[in-house]
């Protein structure tokens, strides 16, 4: 298992997610399928990159920025 950390851009704005999943295919399609859950409205993604990726033992993490 992976964590990976992606940035999202969306139509109106950018956020980032940490998915965690076997492949890079199966971390994209996740990260769609919980968009979709999160927002009210399902956003339109424009696009979405990969920026790390790390194995997911413990103590694994990421600092995210808002900056």
């Amino acid at each position: 298992m992976f964590l990976y950390k992606l940035e999202v851009a969306l139509e109106d704005k950018t956020v980032f997610m940490i998915v965690m999943g076997d492949s890079d295919e199966e971390v994209m399609n996740e990260a769609e399928s919980h968009l979709s859950k999160y927002f009210v409205v399902p956003p339109k993604v424009r696009e979405i990159v990969l920026v790390e990726k790390k194995r997911a033992n413990k103590g694994a993490a990421y600092v995210l920025d808002r900056d």
